[in-house]
C-alpha cells in the first residue's frame, strides 16, 4: 500500500475515533465560517493530490508533486488580499484554492484538474504544463522552480513603491499591495534564494520601500536530503532589514494570526518580512518517490501522525466551528466530487500539434498610448551642451547614450538598472549623465548580483514598467542566465500569454578588446542566449544603427511585450576610424528620433554580386576593412549586416543574397555553437548549389596581451577566405 493511501485511511479512521495529535487551543482571529472555509480548501488540496496520482496511473494525468502536508498555506492566503501578487512554491495548491474563495466566479477544482490533465482548456497554461497560477488570482504561473522566482518577487515588490512615484501606463498592481513569494527549506539554500533575500535586506536597510513577504515552508527535507534542525531559523532570524516571523503551519489558527501580523507589517511599513512556516511533507517528493527508501519508517509515520488535516479537525472541534463528523463528511464528499470532476477533465482536448504548443511563445501585443516624442524644451534641458554635437559624427557609445536619453524622455515607464550604471555612468560611460537627467528612481545603481539585476527587471515588467537592465559584460550573464531562460522567456508560454515581463536587456560583450582577456571581459559566445525560444537578440555594429535598433527594441518591449537582448560590441564603443588613423570612417551622426530599424531588417552595404559577406558586430567592421583589397582583386562584394541574431532575419537574408554567386559568413563567435552554424544550414537548405564558406573564431578563450585577437577573425583572414571561395587572386 502506498503512503498516500495510508495517510487517507489514517485520516478516516482517526477522525472517526476522535484520535487527534496533540496541539494548542485555537488562537483568536478566525471566525467560524472562515475557519471552515479554510478547512474546505485544505481538503480540496488533499483530494487533488490523491486524484493526480490516480490520473497518472490511468494515463490521464502528468504531474504528481503534491501539496500534502503544506495545506496550512490556505491560512496564509486568507491573511492576504487577492490582489497581492503571489509567486508560489509548487506545493501551494491550498494557497491558490483559498485565494479562489476570495474572488467570485472561480471554478478552482475544475481549473486545476484541467491543468493536471494538460488539457488545452486549462485556463492558466493552455495545456502546456501543470502549473499553479491564475490571472484572476494574480498568481503568475510557476513550474517546479527551485527558488528562481525569488529575484523577480523582489523586483515586483520594488515596483510597488516605484509605481507610486512614476505610475506606468500598464500598471497591474494596486498601490497598497504587497508581493509574496513562497519556497521550501531546501530551496532556501540555493544561491538564487540567498541572493534575493540578501537583495531585499540590502534594499530595506537603505529605507527603500520593498513590501515583500518571504514564506519559507519548512518540512525539514529536500527530496531525500534533510535540512539541519534549526537551520532556517538560525540563518534567517537576524537578517538585516528583514523582520522574522515564525508559525506552526500545521495549525491554521496560528498560521493565520502570524501571517496576518507579518503581512500587515509588510503592508504598513513597506519593508520585507520572512515568515518561517513549520510543515511536514506527506507521501514523499512526488508520485514515483518512496520516502521509506531514505527515511526510517518511524520518521515517515511521525510526519503522518502530524497530518495538518487532523490538526484542523481537532481545532475546528475545539472552536465549536465544525464537529469531527461534519469534517469527515466534507472530506468524503470532496474526494468523491474531485474524482467525478477529474473523470470529465480527463476527456477534454489536448494540444494537437507544434503550432498549438508554440502559440504562446510570443506574447500578445497590447494597446499603448501614442507618443509624439519628447518636446524640444525637454530635450534641450536633458541634453544641455550635447545638443550642439548632434550634427557631428560620434562613436557608438555616445549615440547609445543619446538614444537612451530620448527614449527615457518619451517613455516615463522606462527604468534602467545595473551595477555602476548611475553615478559612474557605466564601465564604458554609456549611461553617463542618465542618473543626473532622470534621478536614481529611474537609473538604479544595483548591488553586484546579476540574478538580482535581472530579477528586478522581471518583477518591474510585471507591473507595467519597461525595464532596461544592464549586464556589465557578456560573461557575467552566465551567473544569472536562468532568469532569462527559466523565468522571463517562459512566462508567456506557461501562462498562455496572460502574464508578461517585457524588457530590453543591454549587455556589453564580444571580443577584440585590447588589454583584456580570459572569458570575463572578452567573451564571444552567444550560444546561451540563441537557443531560448521567444527571445529577440539584437546586435548593432555602428552608432546610428545602435540608436535606431534600440528604439525598435523598446517598441518591441512596450507594444509587443517581448524579452529583448541588446548586445553591444564593446570594441566598437569608442571606434572612430576605419582604414587609417583619424579618418573618422566608423563614426556616424545621431539619427532623427523617428527613425528605427525594424525587427528582421538587415543592412546591405555595397552592391557587388560576386560575393555576399554575411556578418554582424565586429565582423561588419572587419569586412568593411577588407573591401578595398577584394575590389583590387576584382571581387565585387556586398556586406550584409545581420543586426538581428534571433530570430534570424531569413526573409531579408534570402532577398539580400539572391543576386550573389558566393556567400561568405564572418562570425566572431566560436566555430562551435555560433550563429555561423545556423547560417550555413539555412543557406545550404535554401540553395545547395551556392558555394559557401565561413570565417569564425577558434574554439578557444581569448588571451590577454598582444595575442588578444589571435583566435578571432581578422581582415586578412576574411580576404584570404573570400579569394579561396571565389577563385580570385591578388
Amino acid at each position: 500500500m502506498d503512503r498516500a493511501q495510508i495517510v487517507h485511511e489514517n485520516f478516516l479512521t482517526r477522525v472517526a475515533k476522535r484520535d487527534f495529535p496533540d496541539g494548542v487551543a485555537p488562537r483568536p482571529g478566525l471566525t467560524n465560517p472562515d475557519a471552515v472555509s479554510l478547512y474546505r480548501s485544505q481538503v480540496l488540496s488533499r483530494a487533488l493530490d490523491r486524484t493526480s496520482r490516480a490520473m497518472q496511473k490511468a494515463g490521464q494525468g502528468f504531474y504528481t508533486i503534491g501539496s500534502s502536508g503544506h495545506e496550512g498555506m490556505a491560512a496564509v492566503a486568507h491573511a492576504l488580499r487577492p490582489t497581492d501578487i503571489a509567486f508560489l512554491h509548487y506545493r501551494d495548491a491550498a494557497f491558490q484554492i483559498a485565494r479562489a474563495e476570495q474572488v467570485p466566479g472561480q471554478q478552482i477544482a475544475w481549473d486545476m484538474l484541467l491543468s493536471f490533465a494538460c488539457s488545452k482548456e486549462d485556463p492558466t497554461s493552455g495545456g502546456r504544463h501543470k502549473v499553479l497560477g491564475s490571472k484572476a488570482l494574480m498568481i503568475p504561473p510557476q513550474t517546479s522552480t527551485i527558488a528562481s522566482h525569488l529575484p523577480k518577487a523582489v523586483g515586483a515588490a520594488y515596483s510597488l513603491g516605484a509605481a507610486r512615484r512614476h505610475d506606468p501606463e500598464h500598471r497591474e498592481l494596486p498601490e497598497d499591495g504587497i508581493a509574496i513569494c513562497s519556497f521550501g527549506d531546501a530551496s532556501a539554500n540555493h544561491s538564487t534564494a540567498q541572493g534575493a533575500i540578501n537583495t531585499a535586506g540590502w534594499t530595506s536597510v537603505q529605507s527603500t520601500p520593498l513590501p515583500l513577504l518571504f514564506v519559507c515552508e519548512d518540512n525539514g527535507i529536500g527530496i531525500s536530503v534533510k535540512t539541519p534542525k534549526g537551520w532556517i531559523q538560525a540563518s534567517m532570524e537576524h537578517r538585516p532589514g528583514i523582520k522574522y516571523f515564525q508559525a506552526n503551519g500545521l495549525d491554521i489558527y496560528e498560521t493565520y494570526a502570524v501571517a496576518r501580523e507579518a503581512s500587515e507589517y509588510v503592508r504598513t511599513r513597506r519593508k520585507p518580512a520572512f515568515l518561517h512556516l513549520k510543515t511536514v511533507r506527506l507521501y514523499g517528493h512526488a508520485g514515483a518517490d518512496v520516502p521509506t527508501t531514505y527515511l526510517s519508517k518511524a520518521e515517515v509515520e511521525a510526519d503522518e501522525n502530524n497530518d495538518p488535516l487532523l490538526h484542523s479537525v481537532r481545532l475546528l472541534d475545539q472552536a465549536g466551528a465544525l464537529s469531527p463528523e461534519q469534517a469527515l463528511k466534507i472530506y468524503e464528499d470532496t474526494c468523491a466530487r474531485t474524482d467525478r470532476v477529474a473523470a470529465q477533465a480527463a476527456k477534454r482536448p489536448h494540444l494537437a500539434n507544434a503550432a498549438e504548443v508554440m502559440a504562446s511563445l510570443i506574447p500578445p501585443k497590447r494597446v499603448c498610448k501614442p507618443t509624439n516624442g519628447p518636446s524640444p524644451e525637454a530635450r534641450a534641458k536633458a541634453f544641455g551642451g550635447d545638443m550642439r554635437a548632434m550634427d557631428d559624427p560620434q562613436p557608438m557609445s555616445r549615440l547609445i547614450n543619446w538614444a537612451l536619453t530620448d527614449l527615457m524622455l518619451e517613455h516615463p515607464e522606462i527604468v534602467c538598472m545595473g551595477e555602476d550604471v548611475g553615478r559612474k555612468g557605466g564601465v564604458y560611460g554609456v549611461t553617463q549623465k542618465l542618473q543626473q537627467r532622470f534621478g536614481p528612481d529611474r537609473v538604479i545603481d544595483t548591488l553586484l548580483d546579476e540574478q538580482s539585476i535581472l530579477g528586478l527587471a522581471i518583477g518591474m515588467g510585471h507591473n507595467g514598467f519597461i525595464p532596461i537592465p544592464e549586464i556589465q559584460f557578456l560573461a557575467y550573464l552566465h551567473n544569472a542566465e536562468d532568469q532569462i531562460r527559466g523565468e522571463a522567456a517562459t512566462l508567456p508560454f506557461f501562462s498562455n500569454g496572460q502574464f508578461t515581463n517585457p524588457m530590453v536587456l543591454r549587455i556589453a560583450g564580444l571580443g577584440y578588446q585590447k588589454g583584456f582577456g580570459g572569458h570575463f571581459h572578452n567573451d564571444n559566445s552567444l550560444a546561451v542566449l540563441r537557443d531560448i525560444p521567444g527571445v529577440v537578440i539584437a546586435c548593432p555594429s555602428t552608432g546610428a544603427d545602435a540608436a535606431r535598433m534600440l528604439r525598435e527594441c523598446v517598441r518591441l518591449a512596450r507594444e509587443e511585450q517581448r524579452v529583448v537582448v541588446f548586445l553591444e560590441p564593446i570594441a566598437l564603443y569608442p571606434m572612430r576610424d576605419l582604414h587609417e588613423a583619424q579618418d573618422g570612417g566608423w563614426m556616424t551622426t545621431y539619427p532623427s528620433a523617428d527613425r528605427r530599424i525594424e525587427l528582421g531588417e538587415v543592412g546591405v552595404h555595397a552592391d557587388g554580386n560576386d560575393l555576399a559577406i554575411v556578418t554582424y558586430g565586429n565582423g561588419h567592421y572587419l569586412s568593411k576593412q577588407a573591401l578595398p583589397e577584394l575590389e583590387a582583386a576584382g571581387i565585387k562584394a556586398r556586406i550584409i549586416d545581420l543586426r538581428w541574431l534571433a530570430p534570424l532575419p531569413v526573409d531579408a537574408l534570402r532577398a539580400a543574397i539572391k543576386p550573389c554567386a558566393h556567400v561568405l559568413i564572418v562570425d566572431e563567435c566560436r566555430r562551435t555553437g555560433s550563429q555561423s552554424e545556423a547560417l550555413m544550414t539555412f543557406f545550404t537548405e535554401e540553395n545547395p548549389s551556392t558555394p559557401i564558406a565561413r570565417v569564425v573564431a577558434e574554439d578557444s578563450f581569448i588571451a590577454t596581451g598582444p595575442a588578444y585577437a589571435a583566435p578571432l577573425p581578422s581582415k586578412d583572414g576574411i580576404v584570404a577566405a573570400a579569394l579561396k571561395l571565389t577563385g580570385g587572386r591578388v
